[in-house]
């Protein structure tokens, strides 16, 4: 998972101090002035990092463990390593994740030494025997394991977000826990760290395969890829990738995968970063207790990598793929440590910043290529600034090339106004702020400090700096590193990727789920006594305020007491589905300016006030919206409501966009993701739906632009509301809303609209829709033909948190963990979001060609006959009220839990119920609701896939398939 550097804080008072604090009590900790994190960094003895910040807002603290290892660390022989090793992380230890270790034990250790026989047999008939032999010891070891009791762990505790990622040079573990819990989690946490047993190895082998099977569907990551290998030709970052080579992750050891994790995963390796309601002293405390027994390594090795040499012509590769053709563009940098980081960081705001950057004006503002970006990435050993483009139609890959490396020789002339310079400076703070509205935002800073070895003091006054540096410096820095002749260039073309390999399905035994079984460590962490936290509702008649502006608009109102950030919104209900031209209007807004300002001007001026605006119809709502820095909210509102009431008509521009929309509509047809989308919408809706509600080509070429800013002119005259989160108090926004809102006295009632309901489901039926990949998709949708009934939310919550939700679900267990059938899983009743629509059941699954069917049949079998367990019940309700009980709704998220409850006719905060209802439920009341709503439900299947990798036969006795082509399920 690839993760862009955030910068973490700012100070612009106090040069670079840190200063060094004696606790109270044992710990001694390191600050830094003016940090807005206020953050403590302690160093256990054993060289463990921790860093802490606190923030009352909820009782909740978000975690990350960061250890600084990743996909640079793989040995060349077993590339994947570190990806693999991080799924394993979760299968347990020698106390849970198991029913009898001694006992398991010489199981798994045999299962190792056949891996290790395997990987070095070439023989195709011994490695079938051989990996049977695997197969056979792996239903035996699975007698005794406890699948995915790591995340009955986590459900015990409250915990949410269980999750990981791996990059090239960490492999990260968070968790976002009550602030009630942290002892357990430091329980659990420091036993996984330093008891590792890897169990469960083949099935989420092929877990892991899937995962690298989805990424050669997937041509960003091949770009990425290829940009890499041709940076780096040297350094493990391009020379291996994070998800390892098929041939790699089909050859695995085990015993590498042991003498790594006892190599670097150790304390003096790793950070603990916590953010959210937790008492620094007590936390370190509890820490140290139990990860400050775990031992050093004190022979950590340094890694002796090779360094790259100077770049003296371009490297051109091309990378062949289904998606739609497009170009990127690569320099390398020192890595983020260094300061010309802070500088490249400056550069790229210069060049992109998505509103008025060299490319955003030059590039996309202007219409010369389809769209164009550019950012940096930064990573410990060295950085990439990273520029990319998509043609319009007819225009070449090297056209698009030429346009930007056109803006990077701007930058090495000093073409650009240094007035960028400082409105670079403000958004880099509005961006920081924007970070710190979360505790994983703010956490994630600790991470990115820890892993790219940087001193937090120079992370809180980077900005500082920053502000400090002048044209000369920015013409001076694109010299030195952005030279004619110094980059990569990889051309992503259409086409079959010859490195793509069959797979083919291995005979796995489903292992034993053993799903009513508990360790004595579960059942410990489950009968711990904590202090309880007691649930907090929303009441809307309090926790909000609801005002009134001229012309009778209401306004929905909730102060910012936290920071100056802001975030206005006039919400009008109606949509695409009243006006299918609504859409393609509000694009065109991006094009426009107003009689006395170029868009050029416009975008410029909302740049520098550090606001931003951006207009979205839906299907059934329009939200104009309006957010940045508070201070900036008067000028921003009245240069934005001056664009709505002046924008002036571009003859040039529409015809332009026109052509721009059309060739996006093709490039969306090329996209696997865009294709399933479409499919489940004629699913649905059938052929007429709000996806195919659109202009057509022939309405696009005849179209009058005039009519399209009419539209704009017009939208602030419908009725709307107004939706304020932000520090101004309401006396000060209504005046505000009131000097600079331009709309008429009456505003006019909205428009009736099209209906597009949820076709019935009558009998099951298979469709399929082409798409040459090596994976396939498939979702399975009933329509229950039942509105929206408070009476049985409770019960559908529960019903999904036990059958559908998490690591912990039945749905995952069966389809992932026992059979290794597919990397992701899921399925659920899914409520409406608005009153006239109906309850539908979801599933959805994406496998290989060959396990196709097999995932069929097993859905099908556990949704109709689904496993009861009273221990995976209490532990689904569990659970859900350990969450509910911290769980809060805060901030901005106020105003929409209300609009969200008024959408459906209620008044009152829906989690009130559900959290009484759930107390006395049993699994009984989940079997009922199985068997009311689910059992025997009649499906339309969606399958995107190459039908000649389809075994249809087989799928002919699921139901009659109904092949669809891409204009079907498109609608053009």
């Amino acid at each position: 998972m690839n993760k862009r550097l955030k910068l973490s804080c700012f100070s612009l008072l106090l040069a670079l101090v840190i200063g060094s604090c004696s606790a109270p009590e044992k710990y001694s900790y390191e600050t830094v002035p003016y940090d807005p994190l206020k953050a403590r960094i302690y160093t256990l003895d054993n060289g463990l990092k921790v860093y802490l910040t606190v923030n009352k807002e909820t009782p909740r603290i978000q975690t990350f463990i960061a250890v600084r290892v990743g996909g640079k660390n793989d040995p060349a022989e077993t590339t994947g390593l570190a990806h693999y090793f991080e799924h394993l992380m979760f299968k347990g230890t020698d106390k849970f994740g198991t029913q009898d270790y001694a006992t398991e034990k010489p199981l798994l250790d045999a299962i190792e030494q056949q891996f290790e026989i395997y990987r070095k047999t070439t023989d195709e008939a011994e490695r079938k025997a051989i990996y049977h032999t695997i197969d056979s010891l792996s239903y035996e070891a699975s007698k005794y394991a406890i699948p995915n009791e790591y995340d009955k762990l986590m459900a015990a505790i409250g915990s949410t977000g269980s999750n990981a990622y791996t990059w090239y040079d960490q492999t990260v573990y968070q968790e976002d826990i009550p602030s009630n819990q942290i002892e357990n989690w430091a329980k659990i946490q420091s036993d996984r760290f330093e008891n590792n047993v890897i169990r469960g190895f083949h099935t989420e082998l092929e877990a892991v395969y899937e995962e690298k099977n989805m990424s050669l569907t997937r041509d960003n990551e091949k770009v990425q890829e290829a940009i890499f290998s041709s940076l780096f030709p040297k350094h493990p970052y391009g020379t291996q990738t994070v998800l390892g080579t098929q041939e790699n992750l089909k050859n695995p050891s085990i015993t590498n995968i042991k003498n790594y994790y006892k190599q670097w995963y150790v304390p003096n390796n790793m950070a603990i970063c916590m953010s959210g309601d937790l008492d620094p002293e007590k936390t370190i405390a509890l820490i140290d207790k139990y990860f400050g027994r775990q031992q050093p390594n004190p022979e950590l090795p340094k890694l002796n990598l090779p360094k790259e040499e100077p770049i003296s012509q371009p490297v051109v590769k091309d990378v062949l793929g289904p998606d739609a053709e497009s170009i990127a563009l690569a320099w390398r940098f020192p890595g983020a440590s260094d300061k010309d980081f802070e500088t490249l960081q400056v550069v790229s705001q210069v060049l992109y910043n998505g509103t008025a950057g060299l490319i955003d004006l030059n590039l996309n503002q202007q219409q010369k290529v389809l769209n164009s970006y550019g950012y940096p990435m930064g990573l410990a050993d060295y950085s990439v600034l990273l520029l990319g483009g998509l043609p319009k139609q007819g225009q070449t890959l090297d056209e698009v090339k030429d346009l930007l490396l056109k803006e990077i020789n701007k930058l090495r002339t000093g073409d650009f106004d240094d007035k960028m310079l400082e409105a670079n400076i403000n958004n880099f703070k509005l961006a920081q702020l924007q970070s710190m509205e979360s505790n994983e935002g703010r956490a994630d800073m600790f991470v990115s400090s820890f892993i790219n070895g940087t001193d937090w003091k120079d992370e809180v006054n980077a900005i500082d700096r920053m502000s400090k540096l002048t044209k000369e410096d920015i013409v001076a820095f694109a010299n030195k590193y952005l030279k004619e002749n110094n980059y990569a260039a990889i051309y992503k073309k259409q086409g079959k990727d010859p490195n793509e390999k069959k797979m083919t399905k291995p005979e796995i035994t489903p292992i034993i789920s053993n799903r009513d079984v508990a360790s004595p460590f579960l059942a410990e962490i489950q009968e711990s006594a904590v202090q309880p936290i007691e649930p907090v509702f929303l009441d809307f008649k309090k926790d909000l305020n609801q005002l009134t502006a001229k012309s009778d608009i209401p306004i929905l109102y909730k102060q910012n007491v936290t920071n100056d950030l802001f975030q206005l919104i006039y919400v009008f209900d109606m949509g695409n589905n009243h006006d299918k031209a609504l859409g393609t209007a509000f694009d065109y807004l991006e094009y426009l300016g107003t009689s006395d300002m170029t868009p050029e001007e416009l975008k410029s001026e909302f740049y520098r006030l550090a606001c931003t605006f951006f207009v979205s119809p839906g299907n059934e709502r329009t939200y104009v919206v309006l957010s940045g820095l508070n201070e900036n909210m008067p000028d921003a509102m009245q240069l934005f409501e001056k664009l709505l009431a002046d924008a002036q008509v571009n003859q040039e521009a529409y015809i332009s966009m026109a052509g721009d929309i059309l060739k996006a509509r093709a490039d969306e047809k090329l996209n696997q993701g865009k294709n399933f989308s479409r499919l489940m919408s004629y699913a649905m809706y059938g052929p007429d739906s709000p996806t195919t509600n659109l202009l057509t080509e022939a309405e696009l070429t005849k179209l009058n632009p005039q009519e399209l800013v009419d539209r704009i002119h017009n939208q602030n005259s419908y009725k709307h509301r107004i939706l304020y989160y932000g520090p101004s108090s309401s006396k000060d926004l209504l005046a505000i809303i009131n000097q600079h809102h331009q709309v008429p006295e009456t505003l006019k009632d909205i428009p009736a609209g099209n209906e597009y309901p949820y076709l019935e489901t009558p009998a099951t039926k298979v469709l399929i829709a082409p798409y040459d990949a090596k994976q396939i998709y498939m979702a399975q949708i009933s329509n229950l033909d039942k509105k929206y009934d408070p009476a049985i939310e409770p019960v559908r919550e529960l019903y999904n948190e036990y059958f559908g939700g998490g690591m912990n679900s039945i749905v995952f267990q069966e389809m992932r963990e026992t059979r290794g059938l597919a990397y992701s899983a899921w399925a659920g009743m899914m409520a409406p979001s608005y009153l006239k629509y109906p309850y539908v059941l979801r599933t959805q699954i994406a496998t290989q060609n060959d396990k196709m069917i097999d995932a069929v049949n097993t859905f099908n079998d556990i949704i109709n006959n689904m496993p009861e367990s009273e221990a995976a019940f209490k532990l689904a309700k569990d659970g859900l009220i350990n969450r509910m009980r911290t769980d809060r709704i805060i901030k901005g998220d106020i105003i929409w839990s209300y609009i969200d409850a008024q959408d459906l006719g209620q008044s009152v905060d829906p989690r009130i119920k559900l959290y009484n209802d759930v107390q006395n439920m049993t699994l009984k009341d989940i079997a009922d609701f199985q068997k009311q709503w689910v059992k025997g439900r009649t499906y339309v299947y969606c399958i995107l896939g190459d039908k000649k990798d389809l075994e249809l036969d087989k799928l002919k006795t699921i139901g009659p398939i109904e092949e669809l082509t891409q204009k079907q399920i498109f609608g053009y």
